[in-house]
């Protein structure tokens, strides 16, 4: 009896694209790992999608849509841009390497069109010229790009190095200190014994970075 071909769709494909994106990190991502996954043949996908950089556009396009779901805010330029960094990055947060992918792909899907819009929407009551709210967008959305990222590879940094029984960062950070002299890491070291560092990749880290970049493009705006 003829093995039947398993029944795949779009929303299948994209489905089995995130998992296997939380699985394994975006650098082992390939079709083939995908089409295995899914159990068909490689050449299969390429009806769906020409390449995987069209999956990758199509993933993005995936999280663009969900944050303009979910992005309600109708206050002032501050209260929008405060409200649509909160929702970017509690977006990114939810779906693996949606970061790397947002930073790999060009606006050539509609919902990330429409998400690039919204965000220049946010300024354009304000007396900005219309090159710095194009700037204005661009610092907002790289600050939560990066934040979600260096969260996102600290934690595997740390995974990986239980997995290899090695010391944990915390651990060998102290070891470099012990053979540092005061001048060269003493303010670091005492931060660190403090704990300063542990808040970063926090709420309170991200709102307080999200304040320091609000109130500078408020100065701009008065100094204009």
């Amino acid at each position: 009896m003829k093995k039947q071909q398993p029944q795949i769709s779009e929303d299948k494909i994209l489905e089995a694209s995130w998992e296997l994106l939380g699985e394994d990190g975006i650098e082992k991502f390939s079709m083939r790992r995908l089409a295995d996954r899914l159990g068909i043949q490689a050449p299969s996908l390429y009806w769906y999608f020409k390449s995987k950089q069209n999956l990758y556009q199509r993933l993005a396009n995936q999280v663009s849509k969900v944050i303009l779901e979910e992005f309600h805010s109708e206050g002032d330029w501050k209260e929008q841009l405060t409200e649509l960094a909160l929702t970017v990055r509690s977006v990114l947060g939810r779906y693996p390497c949606s970061t790397q992918l947002m930073m790999m792909t060009l606006p050539h899907e509609p919902d990330i069109i429409r998400f690039t819009n919204r965000m220049l929407l946010c300024v354009e009551a304000t007396p900005l010229e219309q090159a710095q709210k194009v700037q204005v967008v661009t610092t907002l959305v790289n600050y939560v790009f990066y934040f979600v990222l260096d969260h996102y590879q600290h934690e595997r940094n740390v995974s990986a190095m239980i997995k290899d029984h090695e010391a944990l960062p915390g651990e060998e950070l102290i070891r470099i200190l012990d053979t540092m002299s005061e001048k060269d890491s003493g303010l670091f070291r005492r931060m660190f014994t403090n704990g300063l560092f542990e808040l970063m990749g926090t709420d309170g880290a991200f709102e307080f970075g999200l304040k320091l970049i609000v109130l500078g493009i408020e100065q701009v705006i008065k100094e204009d």
